[in-house]
């Protein structure tokens, strides 16, 4: 493993390795010492026989997997990938761990996740947000398929730019913004709409560009616009047609569907 000079990053710990953590976990595994934090079964696969990733070639990352985070080495990156709704539950149990210096990125989806994840660790740790556009589906315990790979984006920031240099050495495709805000709510307003449509009729992505469903998805964007301009951000460049194209760049499942389709939860029109 190497350390790059220009990050002061020398290990990355990816606290909620799912589809999507383990997706960085393995590509970042080639330049920098990462240990994956995720659900035992999924670990278990990891420790015996690698992290299989499948896609437009099958490649096995050996990376190092725990269950339970008991230290945090200096000069960590921590990226948050759980779900939004068990940052509370996953950074409160690693707060004690936690030095001053520390930085983590936030990589969800939803709003206000970095505030939250801010009022949990302090102010002597760093939380940034980041957005992520790649589509991962988590296989089985051990195996995570890449539908497609997609930019990163990170705030224009010197923390959000030396973490851009580890990616882009890595070979993630990392863009700065200067407008977090609208980045998320642009990011929010698509899940809004393709991630409930493709739950409810359990479709991969793209099937959703479907211009039957013009309607509904006009309502719902209008409704996001709405919202976000009532928090001070201008979407109104967001249209239709730009929520189709997206969708249709995509044949993954979202996660949602797949958590529907899990049985994880469960719900009636």
């Amino acid at each position: 493993m190497e350390t790059s000079e220009n990050t002061g990053v020398e290990h990355v710990v990816v606290l909620g390795a799912g589809a999507i953590g383990s997706f960085y976990g393995a590509v970042l595994s080639r330049k920098i010492d990462v240990l994956l934090v995720g659900r035992r079964s999924h670990v278990d696969a990891i420790n015996d026989g690698g992290l299989i990733v499948l896609g437009a070639k099958r490649e096995v990352f050996h990376i190092r997997a725990v269950d339970e985070l008991r230290s945090i080495p200096d000069k960590s990156l921590i990226i948050l990938a759980t779900k939004a709704q068990a940052s509370e539950k996953a950074v409160g149990g690693i707060r004690n761990l936690l030095r001053p210096g520390a930085r983590i990125l936030v990589l969800q989806n939803g709003l206000g996740n970095e505030e939250l994840v801010k009022e949990l660790v302090g102010p002597d740790v760093e939380v940034i947000r980041g957005l992520c556009s790649s589509a991962v589906e988590f296989m089985l315990p051990g195996e995570i398929c890449v539908k497609h790979i997609r930019e990163t984006i990170l705030p224009r920031t010197p923390t959000g730019e030396s973490i851009k240099y580890l990616f882009d050495s890595c070979g993630l495709e990392t863009r700065l913004s200067d407008e977090m805000n609208v980045e998320i709510w642009r990011k929010l307003t698509l899940n809004c709409v393709i991630n409930p449509l493709t739950a409810i009729f359990r479709l991969p992505n793209n099937e959703i560009a479907s211009n039957s469903l013009r309607k509904v998805k006009s309502m719902i964007m209008k409704e996001c616009i709405e919202v976000a301009m009532g928090e001070g951000v201008n979407l109104s460049p967001v249209t239709v047609e730009e929520v189709d194209a997206a969708a249709a760049s995509y044949s993954n499942l979202s996660s949602m569907c797949q958590d529907i389709l899990r049985g994880r939860y469960v719900f009636s029109l």
